[in-house]
């Protein structure tokens, strides 16, 4: 069974190395109350990576994670330096509280920082979505983007805003968006899985 998460972030990791398909982050607490283990699934900026190497330390624990060439051609993590951080959320338990939506950590594209605008007490961040994508973008629908499970409001042809709450600026790496940025985004897989229905000729009803 594939791993599944919800798009809530439990941690923020900082990149340590990026070299050859090889991404290190260090943490600077644990991630989570149990142990991570080598061959764990872990989203990584919404992108579903299995952990191949971790060292413990003091104060830090890095995690390591092979990144094939169809990941780094599909996801942001080509223009990330050491230094910048990262989303974290571990697969989801059989048994963990479901918080968010369903987030298959299957990077669909990625997408633009367009605007970030100051709205009181929130954020509105505004995202561009490649040509042709925008029929996955529904008004107040769920999208994952660099792994966190936010709502679409007033979605356009190609742009839709999202308004973010200081707890999520605060605890994602949100905060240090700025327009030109690129974001991985995984459209809402319901969506996705009736449009796929719809083009193979299928319906939907009961039994």
């Amino acid at each position: 069974m594939d791993p599944m998460f919800t798009g809530i972030i439990e941690a923020l990791g900082e990149i340590r190395s990026l070299n050859s398909g090889v991404l290190v982050l260090g943490l600077d607490r644990p991630l989570g109350p149990d142990p991570v283990s080598i061959g764990e699934s872990i989203a990584v900026n919404g992108c579903c990576l299995t952990v191949v190497n971790l060292e413990s330390g003091v104060s830090a624990r890095e995690l390591t994670f092979d990144l094939s060439p169809e990941t780094v051609a599909r996801t942001s993590f080509s223009q990330f330096a050491p230094g910048h951080h990262v989303n974290l959320e571990r697969a989801m338990r059989a048994d963990g509280r479901f918080g968010g939506h369903v987030v298959q950590g299957h990077v669909d594209t990625t997408g633009e920082v367009v605007s970030v605008t100051p709205a009181g007490n929130s954020t509105i961040i505004r995202f561009r979505v490649p040509e042709g994508s925008g029929r996955y973008l529904i008004d107040k629908g769920s999208i994952s983007i660099d792994g966190i499970s936010l709502t679409v409001v007033e979605p356009t042809e190609r742009e839709f805003d999202t308004w973010i709450i200081p707890y999520t600026i605060v605890n994602t790496n949100l905060g240090e968006r700025v327009p030109g940025d690129r974001v991985n985004l995984e459209f809402d897989a319901i969506a996705r899985y009736v449009e796929r229905l719809l083009q193979a000729g299928g319906s939907v009803g009961s039994v």
